[in-house]
């Protein structure tokens, strides 16, 4: 029996950390890709990767408590605009991380709505794509 707790509790750690590095590939896209989006990596490849990792955690954060608050008041705008408002709260959560990064001292800047529009879109398909290609799965087996 605790094997199997043991076993299973690993396995949520591998996903976790397969859908962090698929939104640490997501986020640096984004800073490539997106005028007004942008990391401070100091120098080296680890620094870069560490930055990105703590970005990626804020954005997790933020997305897995905020985000579903924030589609629960904004039912009904998502039915008016047939889920198109979920473009600009996607927007949002992107800026709510920006702005919370640099509270942390994490060197990261969202200069605008427009910025984090395009960011958020970029990092969604771009983590998407890499999840499928790392093998995580939405469902447990």
């Amino acid at each position: 029996m605790l094997k199997l707790q043991v076993a299973g509790i690993l396995e949520d750690m591998k996903r976790f950390l397969l859908q962090l590095a698929a939104t640490i590939i997501g986020i640096w896209v984004a800073t490539l890709l997106v005028p007004g989006v942008s990391f401070g990596s100091g120098s080296g490849f680890f620094s870069a990767l560490l930055t990105l990792a703590a970005i990626a955690l804020v954005f997790t954060a933020v997305n897995s408590i905020v985000h579903p608050l924030v589609k629960t008041l904004a039912a009904p705008l998502y039915v008016l605009t047939f889920g198109l408002f979920a473009l600009v709260t996607n927007a949002l959560m992107f800026m709510l991380t920006g702005w919370l990064s640099g509270k942390l001292g994490i060197p990261f800047e969202v200069s605008g709505f427009w910025a984090a529009l395009f960011g958020a879109l970029v990092t969604a398909i771009v983590s998407s794509l890499a999840a499928g290609v790392l093998g995580v799965a939405d469902d447990k087996k």
